[in-house]
């Protein structure tokens, strides 16, 4: 080893303006603007969302719930993406929605803002990457019984052991150096792409001997959730797309590493939740039209019903290939959720708000990214996996991951749309004066579909059958207003800015031999 050098490197606009933001540039920036719409749409991934959460639309309206309950949502979830690609493109820095609700409060709530704001983000994030690996834990038990004819059929702690290796695997993934994550997320988007539309073309012809008539796939309701009103029934049905609408933040998170941030940000942003929706609603309506009963579909014994229509329309031999095909889709989307929610946690404790934050914001030497943070939050997500032990594992964890995420989403815009309507300076992504009606309609919405998640699925709960939701919820609420009220309210201020006075220059450190 040999003595380390100080090097002056010229810096480019994306670098000043980060600088101007408080922050230093910590990353390099090799992400471009189709492989940051790809990162979004990884973490989106449609065919994997709707493989895994068809337990949850089927019984909520059976066809009605599986269609019109996912494009329902899909204006307002724009809505709240309009909004948060303004604010990405005004403020592009890794530390994403809770700088700027610090930035839009007004100056005496601007840290109790961000430090709201963050806490929720991480609460979404680790329990997003969690719904995740543990689906993608059932998708490797449902191929396993659908192999064996129902021989072997792993229970809820082969499952857990599964969710274990998995997330390893994530960890060792997100530890990868920057240029390396930048072109596996675009590989991850292309192997998503291309399963979607195998798997919509395969219900499609397929099923065409069994198909039910366009009425029935597009009006027939079927209420299975034990809710008396048909009405509440229906709108639980929305959890589906709600937790597929989730990590599209990504795009800010990552805004360090793009080139070109305060405009590639805010498309990525845009056009992964059009791209999704749209897609998503395709195989919604492709599965609709090949599911011959809700009642039967809904009885299967695997750990995942899309499985078994796969099994009814393609076969044994076919269901396999379109599952293994999900299964690597899903354990990809994970991969790419796992490097969103580790840059949360490092910019999150880079302005020292975690507890052990030097440890969370320490860059890698050799790979120039936070891997501390990285295994903090596969730890956390392995914590969380142990609610699949309990009967509605994944909608716990997929309820608390949209209320999480999208308390953190909409706290800023509510700021846009209050005290920030003088504060935000507009970035190239701008929505002109109408931010102020469609910022209120995501608020509204958001302020919605939080209170809907926060109920069960049936009325009549017991410990195997509660949403879980509200624990874990509650859970961070509480410790993070703990620490508010005891200690951080002294001491946090919001986002600290670590850059020093110079403007045309930054400080590289070479190891030379």
């Amino acid at each position: 080893m040999g003595s380390e050098k100080a090097v002056p490197i010229t810096i480019g606009a994306d670098d000043v303006q980060l600088a101007e933001l408080g922050y230093k540039s910590e990353f390099k920036r090799e992400f471009s603007l189709l492989e940051t719409i790809a990162f979004s749409f990884s973490i989106m991934a449609v065919i994997t969302g709707m493989s895994s959460t068809l337990s949850l639309s089927l019984p909520s309206g059976g066809h009605v719930g599986l269609i019109w309950g996912w494009i329902i949502p899909v204006p307002f979830v724009m809505c709240v993406a309009a909004v948060m690609a303004e604010m990405t493109s005004s403020m592009p820095t890794s530390a994403g929605l809770y700088y700027f609700s610090a930035k839009l409060a007004p100056p005496e709530y601007s840290a109790l803002a961000s430090w709201i704001t963050g806490w929720s983000n991480i609460m979404g994030q680790v329990t997003l990457l969690c719904g995740i690996d543990f689906t993608c834990a059932e998708m490797i038990t449902t191929a396993i019984a659908v192999g064996t004819d129902g021989r072997v059929t792993p229970g809820t702690g082969p499952t857990y052991g599964i969710l274990l290796a998995i997330l390893f695997l994530h960890g060792l993934l997100c530890s990868a150096a920057t240029r390396v994550l930048a072109r596996m997320n675009l590989f991850y988007s292309f192997v998503i792409l291309g399963t979607t539309i195998a798997a919509i073309i395969s219900l499609l012809v397929c099923s065409r001997g069994n198909r039910v008539s366009a009425k029935d796939a597009f009006t027939l309701f079927e209420n299975e959730t034990g809710w008396d009103n048909a009405g509440w029934a229906f709108l639980l049905a929305f959890v589906v797309p709600m937790w597929q609408f989730t990590g599209y933040d990504s795009a800010a998170h990552i805004s360090e590493e793009t080139a070109g941030a305060a405009r590639a940000a805010p498309i990525a942003i845009i056009t992964s939740v059009a791209s999704v929706g749209v897609l998503g609603w395709i195989q919604a309506i492709a599965a609709s039209f090949a599911i011959a009963s809700v009642h039967d579909l809904l009885q299967t014994e695997l750990s995942l019903p899309m499985g078994q229509l796969y099994l009814d329309v393609v076969g044994k031999n076919g269901m396999l290939a379109i599952w293994s095909l999900t299964t690597i889709a899903q354990f990809l989307c994970g991969a790419a959720q796992g490097v969103d929610a580790s840059r949360v946690v490092f910019a999150f404790a880079r302005d020292n708000a975690l507890p052990g934050s030097r440890w969370w914001k320490k860059i890698n030497y050799h790979t120039r990214t936070p891997v501390n943070a990285v295994w903090l939050v596969i730890a956390l997500s392995a914590l969380c996996g142990l609610l699949g032990f309990s009967s509605t594992a994944l909608t716990s964890l997929a309820s608390a991951s949209v209320i999480g995420l999208y308390t953190s989403y909409t706290t800023p815009i509510f700021l846009r749309v209050t005290s920030g309507r003088e504060r935000l300076v507009p970035g190239p992504f701008s929505l002109g004066w109408w931010y102020i009606p469609i910022g209120w309609i995501a608020v509204a919405w958001v302020v919605f579909i939080v209170i809907l998640l926060c109920f069960p699925t049936v009325q009549a709960v017991n410990a195997q059958d509660m949403n879980y939701a509200v624990i874990i919820a509650m859970t961070v609420f509480i410790f993070a207003s703990c620490s508010w009220m005891l200690s951080a309210r002294k001491w946090f201020v919001g986002p600290v800015p670590n850059v020093d006075d110079r403007s045309s220059t930054v400080t590289s450190t070479s190891d030379k031999s």
